[in-house]
């Protein structure tokens, strides 16, 4: 899909948009990936006594032990890693030793970790605090510990893939705190990495990249405006007109969190989002052609301009097939026969000469 607003992005397509079988209209999003701390064969037989004791439950000897070696004034470089090591599979594998390793004072040896120069014990730190993060009464101790900025430079800088995935995750887990840890992890700089991540990231990074957009967005209203400064139109739009991207439902999720704020609007429609999401409510799964219809409806509000390009890309037919359909909800009707009464309100000739790119606030 092209940038150039000129041209349409939008794809005439017979099969219907699908990220999965669900074609609820609840929110798309389930946890982000977890630790998925893997080893060569040879290596997973070496610690496979390691992998069966962190399984269960680790008696608080253990963890201040543990705790101890990342605290040594001298330690070694395999002794930290290992300590490390086994304080992040002691935390995925059991939910009590989330609870045991924070109560402990675990989680500030942890953040210290995360700037260390070897990337292998910095991915241990990152990985270690995601899976403390699962735990919610976890997450303040987390942010009070002040591991919101390291967290950020992991995500920008770490050298392992899966530190900077992790890193994702762990954000997108404490801005699920309160709105203040979400704008906090906006202003420490996460908003432009987690763009960047969900334009150049594998499968599972777009993924938690989405996730914690969302997350942020819906969280802290000033993270829209950051989210649309950081270029997060583009990606979501070519994600949403690509079903092969298995990201459809999530990111047409993320650009309506944007669409909330008038440059959010301005942006969806300077980057071709209109036919995109007029498609969306012609093909579209069930939770599809939900939220598109909410985002139109967004765009189109106090904006004459915006409903006259809305109503020329054929939204009403679509529209008025949603609110006849007999599967959608009362509610999704409602909201549909509300855009169709909308886009049929008489628009002025002058309007026909105005370029795309008006702003949102007319």
């Amino acid at each position: 899909m092209q940038s150039d607003a000129s041209t349409s992005p939008r794809r005439r397509s017979t099969s219907c948009y699908s990220d999965s079988g669900d074609s609820s209209c609840s929110e798309p999003f389930s946890e982000c990936g977890s630790d998925d701390l893997s080893f060569t064969p040879a290596a997973a037989a070496g610690i496979h006594r390691l992998l069966l004791s962190c399984a269960a439950e680790a008696s608080e000897d253990a963890i201040s032990s543990l705790m101890a070696e990342l605290e040594s004034p001298a330690p070694s470089l395999d002794s930290l890693r290992r300590a490390a090591m086994e304080l992040r599979l002691l935390a995925k594998h059991n939910p009590d030793n989330r609870v045991r390793i924070a109560k402990a004072g675990g989680v500030r040896p942890l953040v210290k970790l995360l700037s260390h120069a070897d990337p292998l014990l910095q991915e241990h730190g990152v990985t270690a605090l995601l899976n403390l993060s699962i735990c919610d009464e976890n997450k303040a101790t987390i942010v009070e510990a002040g591991a919101i900025r390291p967290l950020v430079q992991a995500l920008k800088s770490a050298a392992s893939p899966a530190a900077r995935e992790n890193a994702a995750c762990a954000l997108l887990r404490l801005s699920q705190l309160d709105g203040a840890a979400a704008a906090a992890i906006g202003r420490a700089g996460a908003i432009p990495l987690l763009v960047s991540l969900l334009e150049t990231g594998g499968p599972r990074g777009k993924k938690d990249a989405a996730t914690a957009l969302y997350a942020l967005c819906s969280g802290a209203r000033e993270n829209r405006q950051r989210a649309v400064e950081a270029g997060a139109v583009r990606p979501l739009l070519d994600l949403m007109a690509d079903p092969e991207s298995g990201m459809v439902d999530k990111a047409a999720y993320v650009l309506h969190s944007l669409v909330g704020s008038g440059e959010g609007r301005a942006a969806a429609v300077e980057e071709g989002g209109i036919p995109v999401l007029v498609e969306m409510v012609e093909v579209g799964s069930s939770r599809q052609k939900e939220i598109a219809t909410l985002s139109l409806l967004q765009i189109c509000e106090d904006n004459a301009v915006y409903r006259t390009m809305v109503a020329r890309e054929g939204a009403i037919p679509p529209l008025v097939a949603l609110s006849q359909s007999p599967s959608a909800r009362p509610k999704l009707k409602t909201k549909a026969e509300s855009l169709i009464e909308m886009l049929r309100q008489p628009r002025s000739p002058s309007l026909r000469a105005r370029p795309a790119a008006v702003v949102a606030a007319e």
